[in-house]
């Protein structure tokens, strides 16, 4: 546990820059099975839009599991951290723009 605790130490933001690159590594390895996955209901994710859902996937998933990290925390504050709110809807927005819906 030491190892982890050391790459945990170096920050941006107070947010743990391993942790980031960690779940951006886990979506890349991911998304073209999840890809492959939503083609069978003939939806065509491309690989950047899950990149740019990494964020708020690992938000929804600490939130469920009652995970607060420092991110977490602040996407709940509601009094504060309003670049992080915005930076979210941003990423979500532009997920959406990627998507392709195939008709029949």
């Amino acid at each position: 546990m030491e190892t982890l605790d050391l790459l945990r130490e170096f920050k941006v933001f107070d947010y743990a820059i391993f942790d980031l690159i960690v779940s951006f590594g886990w979506i890349y390895l991911l998304a073209p099975r999840l890809s492959k996955l939503f083609l069978k209901i003939k939806i065509d994710i491309p690989r950047k839009s899950w990149l740019l859902l990494t964020l708020p996937i690992w938000i929804i998933f600490h939130l469920i599991f009652w995970n607060i990290t420092p991110m977490t925390r602040d996407l709940i504050n509601p009094n504060d951290f309003y670049l992080l709110k915005i930076l979210m809807l941003i990423l979500i927005f532009f997920w959406f723009k990627y998507i392709k819906l195939w008709k029949k």
